[in-house]
């Protein structure tokens, strides 16, 4: 299993300007990746504007999307140009994690409405694809052509149909940052899929979890959380928020019995110190670089 580190692009008030510092220090530590999640009515950082800064400061780490919203982002063709000038900057390093979107206000916003969302992705996939492919023409030429496979694509949900997408037109699933038996349950079905599929090897299950450590690490960990989900859904999500370094290696172990290949594990707070915390938190995990395992 792969370990990143989620930029903290989703912490209220950030100050933009670390963004690449972040990512370059968590990429010196030794994290396999940097993460963003997405929002729209919030106050967060645009993801894949975020990624871009990030893939301008380092050199290694791979760039993923846990995940990108499609369900209200009306312009497959402007999404597709988007993702391939991120993979492109990058030299390849997206990974991007696609999703319907949950948040009614974010459809409201887009004018967009959050009924047919499963026939809208799969229009938007058609589309993007056949950009990414130099199928789509202007005068002057048509849309850079990338590289076959490119970017690498997960696809998130809970329903039959996200399990089968995520066999079929992606190189796997991006299970919810909260919630050990949707996880589970999630990655049986899509392996299942992916073999019912006659494809080759496994597919990749990816997830994340919110953490906290130092100073006042549960109350910060508290606030951000009520901050980003309300009272609805704070009990659930604060139930898998890691505070201690124990509950970061315990953590880490059932992800790993789970069957989870990459965790973005994403900070409560935008302070940089929380970069060495963590990587102090995991540098006795089997998996951390120097490890029984490593990467």
């Amino acid at each position: 299993m792969k370990i990143g580190i989620g930029l903290p692009a989703a912490v209220p008030d950030v100050d933009a300007t670390t963004i690449g510092t972040w990512a370059a220090e968590a990429e010196q530590v030794g994290f396999a990746s940097v993460g963003v999640i997405d929002r729209l009515v919030y106050d967060n950082l645009e993801p894949l504007t975020v990624l871009a800064a990030a893939a301008a400061s380092t050199e290694r780490v791979e760039l993923f999307t846990t995940v990108l919203t499609v369900g209200w982002r009306a312009n497959p063709v402007l999404l597709a140009k988007q993702m391939a000038s991120v993979d492109l900057l990058s030299g390849g390093r997206l990974t991007a994690g696609l999703g319907l979107g949950g948040w009614p206000e974010d459809f409201a916003a887009s004018d967009v409405p959050t009924r047919g969302g499963g026939a809208r992705l799969r229009h938007a996939l058609t589309t993007m694809h056949r950009a990414w492919d130099g199928a789509l023409s202007g005068q002057g030429g048509p849309m850079r052509r990338l590289p076959e496979g490119r970017p690498a694509l997960l696809f998130g949900g809970l329903a039959p149909a996200a399990y089968h997408r995520a066999a079929i037109q992606g190189q796997g699933w991006v299970a919810p940052l909260m919630g050990l038996q949707m996880l589970e349950d999630g990655a049986t079905a899509v392996r299942k899929a992916w073999a019912d599929a006659g494809r080759p090897g496994e597919p990749r299950i990816a997830t994340g979890r919110y953490f906290s450590l130092g100073h006042d690490a549960d109350v910060v960990a508290d606030e951000y959380i009520r901050h980003y989900y309300g009272k609805a859904f704070f009990s659930m999500a604060r139930a898998d928020t890691l505070t201690s370094p124990q509950q970061i290696c315990d953590e880490l172990d059932r992800l790993t019995k789970a069957g989870v290949t990459d965790v973005v594990l994403y900070p409560s707070s935008a302070h940089l110190g929380q970069i060495a915390l963590l990587a102090d938190a995991v540098s006795a995990h089997r998996l951390w670089p120097g490890g029984s395992e490593g990467w």
